[in-house]
């Protein structure tokens, strides 16, 4: 399979398809090596990616996915923030753990923040009293529930991430917007061994049996669905979401379908080998699209 011969024979019956994807050259720039782009050229997971991005029913700005991105750091910025200022956090690692994934937090808001501006945007903002930012009145009083709070905020931020990156692919964005998906994945594993939890998302999460934070682990919506949101001071659009095709949820156990490729079953669809469906669940980490990340049940009701 050749992906610039499906691009021609695509343009002899759309004529406008070059002008949905960035050029030859910049679809391939950040793709690593050349026997990288080989590969990924011929692989039905980039090229849905790919053509899912050129003629999906709403295109989305990269300073649209920016303050996408910025919303959600506001908001887990500002829980650590009130995370730390509650003085609940036992001094010691727990503490500079803490402290360390704050500092963090605030670098994505600033490169991000700065990113919008680059391309021509309107950051979102925010701050301790204004703008986006984590409600006060639902940080909980003790320490062991606001790491709960913390691993529901880190496990929907790395869910997002995953949910955006392929509309970034053929731009400059995609390398550090991946970059903090990686940072987010990593203070995602250590807030769940501060609680005693296994670092990975598995079946048996204590959270998603908890009704008070299983909606992180699940998908869907659960209010309206909108394409321009409206918050920290500026307006930004996201994809339309179809309440027909969720996300798949944290305890998916297939893997793999692309186009007319059906899925497969993890536990029992690799060679002669078996898996346990927990370990099945727990090997892919599953995305979430912005409808559903902004939702009322996620980090939508966590703004103040």
């Amino acid at each position: 399979m050749n992906f610039f011969n499906i691009i021609d024979l695509l343009a002899e019956a759309d004529p406008d398809v070059l002008d949905r994807f960035s050029s030859r050259r910049a679809v391939f720039n950040s793709l690593g090596t050349v026997a990288q782009r080989a590969a990924l050229a011929t692989s039905p997971l980039f090229l849905g990616a790919l053509f899912q991005k050129a003629y999906a029913g709403t295109a989305s700005l990269p300073t649209d996915i920016l303050n996408y991105a910025l919303t959600l750091e506001l908001l887990e910025a500002d829980f650590y923030r009130q995370f730390l200022a509650a003085g609940q956090i036992p001094a010691g690692a727990a503490f500079d753990a803490i402290t360390v994934i704050k500092t963090h937090e605030d670098a994505h808001v600033a490169y991000l923040h700065d990113a919008v501006i680059k391309a021509g945007g309107t950051p979102v903002t925010g701050s301790s009293t204004a703008g986006i930012r984590f409600n006060p009145s639902l940080l909980p009083a003790t320490y062991a529930d606001q790491l709960k709070y913390a691993q529901v905020l880190e496990d929907t931020g790395v869910r997002a991430y995953k949910g955006r990156a392929a509309e970034l692919i053929g731009t400059d964005l995609l390398t550090p917007v991946l970059q903090i998906h990686s940072i987010e994945a990593r203070h995602a594993a250590h807030i769940r061994t501060m609680r005693g939890q296994q670092p990975w998302v598995s079946i048996g999460d204590d959270l998603a049996a908890d009704a008070n934070y299983k909606a992180a682990y699940t998908s869907g919506v659960a209010s309206s669905t909108r394409t321009t949101i409206a918050l920290g001071g500026t307006t930004y659009g996201i994809p339309t979401f179809n309440p027909a095709q969720p996300s798949p949820q944290e305890s998916n156990l297939q893997q793999g379908a692309a186009g007319t490729k059906l899925a497969l079953l993890i536990t029992t669809g690799i060679g002669s080998t078996t898996y346990l469906p927990d370990d099945a669940a727990a090997a892919f980490d599953e995305p979430l699209q912005a409808a559903e990340v902004l939702d009322s049940s996620r980090a939508g009701g966590l703004l103040a």
